[in-house]
């Protein structure tokens, strides 16, 4: 047994030898592993790093960035024209004398009164008319009593010329005396309603109902057919803003285009239409007038300035937002987007700006694509991604 104890302890023991005989060597190798691990592993962070970074920094540098865009299209879009010009009457009605005149007895009316058709605005002393019409009547009832006498023989002449009293030319010349004097009275009558005319346009009336605007006619006043306007009207009350447009915004402007009239000075607006555009330009001023119908208001005062804004005739052009225009030196332009994605300038003619958007007059069909906005980071040439944005995406 102790022999047997002892090899095994020689061989345990052999065994121990073997292996704490190479220790020292392998501690030898650990530092070199370990250096050659920290070289891997900075060989490894410096080269892989790199590669990292530059493919990050050329990712980033080819970045593509979203743009919004936009196809306007065709619009149906009104074109606006702001105007100045004078009220007036649109049917302005001078009244004077119509007869023969005389002196005036009375003024009935005041400006600003509405009158009626044949209304009497002032009278005119007839004394001495009234007694030559009283003698014209009184020709007629003598004519008239002529008229019976002659009738009264001719009806005796008949029932005696049957019996042989009277002859036939008797008879007929009482025909021609009853004819003769029925001929009197229709003179007599003709000229007596001729002094009744006369005596009637004494009176200066109405010749249609309306406003009146002036006056100047006082009692006392000696007037007759030379002496001129007595009273001015306006017919129905109607009023009218004469406005001045250039030669250029008359173009496509047309009789019931719909406007709105301001009186300066006030802040309430009529509603009123275009029912005359001048068919001549003045060469002068290179001015046409554009008469706006308006109907009766107070405030609405013959002679006074007003403005008006004028929506004429519709076309159709392209409407942008206005985040869409750009301007510079160079004039307005916009940011569109060409078939391979570039961004590329488009010089542009603005048209009437309004609540909706820009009317673009020139420079786009309306088939490009749009930059919608922040077109101010944009350059010429730079690649980007639209993306079709506001209603045409729909």
């Amino acid at each position: 047994m102790t022999n047997m104890n002892y090899e095994t302890g020689a061989i345990g023991g052999g065994g121990h030898m073997a292996l704490e005989g190479p220790a020292p060597a392998r501690r030898r190798w650990i530092p070199v592993v370990v250096v050659l691990a920290l070289v891997a592993l900075a060989g490894w962070y410096l080269l892989g790093g790199k590669k990292h970074d530059s493919a990050t920094g050329a990712s980033s540098g080819t970045q593509v960035p979203n743009i919004t865009v936009v196809v306007p299209g065709q619009q149906a879009v009104s074109r606006i024209v702001s105007a100045t010009g004078t009220l007036a009457a649109r049917r302005e009605m001078p009244v004077g004398v119509a007869g023969e005149g005389g002196m005036i007895t009375r003024v009935l009316v005041e400006p600003g009164q509405w009158v009626r058709a044949g209304q009497v605005l002032a009278t005119v002393d007839r004394s001495v008319q009234t007694q030559t019409a009283s003698a014209l009547n009184a020709q007629v009832a003598v004519a008239q009593s002529d008229q019976q006498i002659a009738q009264a023989e001719l009806d005796r002449a008949q029932q005696l010329v049957d019996r042989g009293f009277i002859s036939k030319a008797d008879l007929q010349r009482r025909e021609a005396t009853r004819n003769a004097a029925a001929a009197r009275v229709r003179a007599a009558q003709a000229s007596y309603r001729e002094a009744q005319a006369r005596n009637g346009r004494l009176d200066i009336r109405a010749p249609a109902e309306g406003l009146i605007l002036t006056r100047a006619a006082e009692p006392g006043q000696i007037v007759s057919s030379g002496s001129g306007v007595l009273f001015r009207m306006a017919m129905g009350g109607q009023m009218e803003l004469r406005a001045q447009l250039a030669e250029s915004d008359l173009v496509g402007l047309t009789v019931g285009s719909p406007a709105t009239v301001t009186p300066v000075g006030g802040d309430r607006s009529f509603k009123g239409e275009v029912w005359q555009v001048s068919p001549v330009i003045d060469p002068q001023t290179r001015q046409g007038i554009a008469r706006i119908a308006l109907s009766y208001s107070p405030e609405l005062r013959p002679g006074g300035f007003a403005s008006a804004t004028i929506r004429g005739g519709a076309g159709r052009a392209p409407m942008l937002p206005d985040s869409a225009i750009q301007s510079d030196d160079k004039g307005s332009f916009v940011y569109i987007v060409g078939p391979d994605n570039k961004v590329a300038r488009r010089n542009i003619k603005i048209g009437q700006v309004s609540d909706d958007g820009v009317t673009i007059a020139s420079g786009l069909n309306g088939n490009e694509r749009v930059v919608r906005s922040a077109g101010g980071f944009l350059a010429v040439g730079q690649l980007v991604h639209p993306i079709l944005g506001g209603p045409e995406a729909k």
